[in-house]
C-alpha cells in the first residue's frame, strides 16, 4: 500500500478532459464525487480485493463495481470464460446455448421462478417487469418505497434512492426525482414508506383495485443498507395477494450476494416476479427478470406484452455469468463473507465507541453502511438524518489511506470473497485514523 498522501495529478488531468466530452465527466452521477467533494479516481486495473488508479495508487475496494464482484476482481476462471466466448464472436442477434445455461443456473437457485428473460441492465429488468405486471393485471398503478432505487426508468424516479439522495430531487410524494420525467408518469407511482406497514395498508385501502404491482428491494442498498422487518415482509405478501397485485422483488443488488438464492432465500420471500443484474453477469452489463409461468407467459412472443433487446443474452456476458454462478455453487463464499462482515462491523463499532461519534452500522451479509447518526436506522426518514459532512470526512480519511469506500452516505459498501485479514486490518487502521 502507498502512503497516506497519494498521487492524484493524472486522475485530475483525466477528469478535466472528461468534463469537456462527457456530462459532468462521468457516465453515472455518483462517480463524480459530488456528494463528497474532490476529484474522482480514474481506475486503471483491478485484481482480487484491490483497485489501482491512473496514478498508481493501490486501493482496497469496497465498491465492487456496485455489487457484481462478489468473487473479487479478475477471477481467472471468469476471465478465461470470457476469452473463450470472445474467440467465438461478440454478438449474434440470435439464440445461443449460453443463454439457456445461464437461465438454468438462475432458475435452479430460485426454484419458485419458472421462466427467466435476459436483458442488458438492471434498469431494463425492473422496467420490463413492471410493464409485464401491468399487462398481466390490466391495471396502471405501481407502488414503490421511498428511498428504494430501481433504475432510471421514468415511472421509478419518484422518491428514489441511490445518487438521487445526494443530488436532490422532488420532495412531494408524487413529484419526480428527476427533471424530464412527466408529472403524469409520476402520478402512476404511489409511494409508501419502507418498513411502515400502516403506509402500505393505507395505499391499498385507497387504491387497491388499481394497483398492478409493488416493487421493493429485499434489503435496501440505495439509501444505505436498510433491513426489512418481519412484519413489513409479511404485509407485502399478504396485501398483494389480497388485492391481486404482483409482488416484484428487485434483487439486482441482493441476488446471489446474500445467499445462493439471494434475499428471496435469506428472508423466506414469496415474490411473483424477481429482477436480477450485477452478479449474474460477472461484472459485464446484464439484467434479467423472471417468475411464475402464468405471468411470464404474457411476454412476447408468448403473449401481448412486448419487450425486446438487440444485445439481450449477449454471449460474452452470458459466459461471465455462467462461470460466476458455477464458482458460487462449487465453493459458496457466504460463510466467509459473513465472518468478514462481522469482524468489520465489530471493529468499526469498537472505534466508534472509543471516539464517541454518534453512528449506526447496518449490515446484511456482505452489504454494509455506516450511518453518521444515532440508531436505529430502519427507514428512509431515519437514513436521511445522517450527518453527510461527517461522512465526507470519513470517506476522504479512508481514501487517503488506501481504502475506497462508496462516495455517498446513501450507498451500500460491498466486499468480496477476496477480502481477508490483510484488508480488514488496513481498513480498520484507516477508519481509526479517519474518525479521530
Amino acid at each position: 500500500m502507498k502512503g497516506i498522501r497519494p498521487n492524484t495529478w493524472h486522475s485530475e488531468e483525466l477528469f478535466a478532459r472528461a468534463q469537456s466530452v462527457i456530462p459532468g465527466g462521468v457516465n453515472s452521477p455518483v462517480r463524480a464525487f459530488k456528494a463528497v467533494g474532490g476529484t474522482p479516481r480514474f481506475i486503471a486495473r483491478a485484481g482480487g480485493s484491490r483497485l489501482w488508479d491512473a496514478d498508481g495508487n493501490e486501493l482496497i475496494d469496497y465498491i465492487g463495481s456496485w455489487g457484481p464482484m462478489i468473487l473479487g476482481h479478475s477471477h481467472p476462471r471468469v476471465q478465461q470464460a470470457i476469452r473463450t466466448a470472445l474467440e467465438e464472436g461478440l454478438s449474434y442477434g440470435a439464440p445461443t446455448e449460453r443463454e439457456l445455461e445461464l437461465a438454468e443456473l438462475v432458475l435452479k437457485a430460485y426454484p419458485a421462478c419458472d421462466l427467466v428473460r435476459f436483458v442488458s441492465s438492471g434498469t431494463e429488468a425492473t422496467m420490463s417487469a413492471l410493464r409485464l405486471a401491468r399487462g398481466y393485471t390490466g391495471r396502471d398503478l405501481i407502488v414503490k418505497f421511498r428511498g428504494n432505487y430501481h433504475g432510471h426508468a421514468d415511472s421509478l424516479l419518484v422518491q428514489a434512492g441511490s445518487g438521487l439522495l445526494s443530488a436532490g430531487g422532488g420532495t412531494a410524494k408524487t413529484a419526480p426525482s428527476s427533471a424530464g420525467v412527466p408529472q403524469a408518469f409520476a402520478e402512476l407511482t404511489l409511494v409508501a414508506d419502507y418498513n411502515d406497514v400502516a403506509s402500505l395498508e393505507a395505499l391499498f385501502s385507497q387504491r387497491g383495485p388499481d394497483i398492478a404491482a409493488v416493487i421493493f428491494e429485499p434489503v435496501v442498498g440505495n439509501a444505505g443498507v436498510l433491513v426489512p422487518t418481519a412484519a413489513f415482509l409479511m404485509a407485502l405478501r399478504d396485501l398483494t395477494r389480497q388485492h391481486g397485485a404482483v409482488l416484484i422483488a428487485d434483487e439486482v443488488m441482493t441476488g446471489f450476494r446474500l445467499a445462493p438464492g439471494g434475499g428471496v432465500e435469506l428472508l423466506g420471500l414469496e415474490p411473483d416476479l424477481v429482477c436480477w443484474g450485477k452478479i449474474i453477469g460477472g461484472g459485464l452489463p446484464v439484467g434479467a427478470y423472471g417468475g411464475k409461468a402464468e405471468i411470464m407467459g404474457y411476454i412476447a412472443p408468448l403473449g401481448p406484452v412486448y419487450q425486446a433487446g438487440t444485445l439481450s443474452g449477449n454471449p460474452i456476458a452470458m459466459a461471465a455469468g455462467i462461470e460466476t454462478l458455477r464458482l458460487l455453487a462449487e465453493n459458496p463464499p457466504y460463510a466467509k463473507l459473513e465472518a468478514y462482515g462481522k469482524a468489520l462491523q465489530e471493529g468499526l463499532e469498537d472505534i466508534l465507541r472509543a471516539t464517541g461519534i454518534p453512528a449506526t452500522i447496518n449490515r446484511v451479509g456482505s452489504m454494509i453502511t455506516l450511518f453518521f447518526c444515532p440508531g436505529p436506522v430502519a427507514t428512509y426518514a431515519q437514513a436521511v438524518e445522517a450527518d453527510t459532512e461527517a461522512f465526507k470526512r470519513f470517506f476522504h480519511g479512508l481514501l487517503e489511506r488506501g481504502v475506497y469506500w462508496p462516495p455517498s452516505q446513501f450507498e451500500a459498501a460491498f466486499f468480496s470473497a477476496a477480502h481477508g485479514q490483510a484488508e480488514l486490518e488496513v481498513t480498520l487502521q484507516g477508519a481509526r485514523a479517519a474518525l479521530q
